[in-house]
């Protein structure tokens, strides 16, 4: 949900018009003057994507809805504002934060086999931790740690600014995040924080000995069969991708494609890339809690209230749940996604944009489409960030 960027966060609208992008049928000889056709459903869910993202300014979008009556997977706009390329479908997406959505499920799981228990301290496991002692896993992973965010750090930003295609390490990042002062006491309330996942990443590797990459492919992804979803730790990006929008580092001048930055600006809280196909896989997954002992998915699923988001929306560990729906969203330079499935409908949808930038002071802009979305699809059940 944090965004992770480098500048003070100057407004910025970018002038790429959003075009729809879909296949059309005619027959031969039709009669023109024909009667006219009312709109099909998913005329309207187009008609209600092309309307936000001209009122978000989203360059390009690639939509997918899943539902036992309707299978809608289509893209919108452009994916290049320099040479006009469209969006597509199979396009490969950098999900920021979605990523917290397996990094929990990783803990989980760890927990579930007797590695360690959500209430032992962190400390126990990963050394410097301010307050370590008293901060559990099950603080971090639900984002009650109280631990200052370490992409709030002067440092942090300095760092990108000056090269955001670098090689950062998690322990660099926690460095960061560890000169600042805490931001409350453990357990005091939810306060959304990349630093907690960076900790459950080391978690995972200390107690598994495996790269935390190499844990999420051989415990989720390979049995899942999702063959294109990957854990880079650079500037890894598989073809083709969309070219991804993103204020410049100081904050002036025209938007800057930041596809080429490293994912290690924020590792096990937000580097990983899927696709649409993928996340239709995971979404279900995650909801059920299938790859977890039951008693672990209901830890996962009680959410607490976070200070200034919807009455409706609540933090679990890793996941969220706004109007019904379960998942993650997820913002990084350049990229944002959100995640979701309605389990009441049986209903997936993910969205996945090539901007970050805010407009009109709201920086959530994939949001801006789900709502739009949700309202024409599940009208009882509208997701609102």
């Amino acid at each position: 949900m944090t965004r992770v960027h480098p500048s003070g966060g100057l407004r910025r609208s970018l002038a790429a018009a959003a075009l729809i992008l879909m296949a059309t049928t005619g027959c031969a000889g039709a009669d023109r003057a024909g009667p006219r056709q009312e709109p099909t459903p998913d005329d309207t869910l187009d008609t209600a994507i092309t309307g936000a993202m001209d009122t978000a300014e989203i360059p390009g979008a690639i939509v997918g809805v899943w539902s036992p009556e309707r299978e809608y997977v289509r893209a919108f706009g452009i994916a290049d504002t320099t040479t006009g390329t469209p969006m597509k479908t199979d396009f490969y997406h950098r999900i920021g934060s979605v990523t917290k959505t397996f990094t929990a499920t990783a803990v989980l799981q760890l927990a579930g086999d007797g590695r360690f228990g959500l209430d032992d301290p962190i400390g126990r496991y990963v050394d410097g931790v301010p307050g370590g002692e008293s901060i559990t896993v099950r603080q971090l992973a639900g984002m009650r740690s109280g631990l200052a965010d370490y992409t709030r750090s002067d440092g942090f930003q300095a760092a990108v600014a000056a090269n955001p295609r670098a090689d950062f390490t998690p322990r660099q990042l926690l460095d960061w995040a560890f000169a600042l002062p805490p931001v409350s006491p453990p357990d005091a309330q939810v306060e959304y924080c990349n630093t907690n996942y960076i900790l459950l990443g080391l978690l995972v590797e200390q107690v598994t000995g495996a790269s935390f990459g190499d844990y999420l492919s051989e415990a989720i992804l390979a049995p899942l069969g999702m063959a294109h979803t990957s854990f880079p730790t650079g500037t890894q990006f598989p073809e083709p991708h969309a070219r991804g929008y993103t204020e410049p580092v100081d904050g002036t001048g025209p938007p800057v494609d930041a596809s080429g930055w490293s994912a290690g600006l924020t590792w096990a809280a937000g580097a990983m890339i899927s696709t649409l196909e993928d996340m239709r896989i995971w979404l279900p997954v995650l909801a059920s809690g299938s790859l977890l002992k039951p008693e672990l998915q209901a830890e996962r699923l009680h959410t607490r209230p976070e200070p200034g988001t919807p009455t409706d929306f609540g933090y679990g560990l890793g996941v969220f749940r706004v109007g019904g729906w379960i998942g993650h969203n997820g913002s990084v330079p350049g990229y944002q996604t959100v995640a979701v499935h309605l389990p009441e409908q049986q209903t997936t949808l993910v969205v996945m944009i090539n901007t970050d930038i805010a407009v009109d002071g709201r920086g959530n802009r994939s949001g801006v489409l789900a709502t739009a979305i949700t309202e024409a699809i599940t009208p009882g059940h509208v997701y609102r960030i």
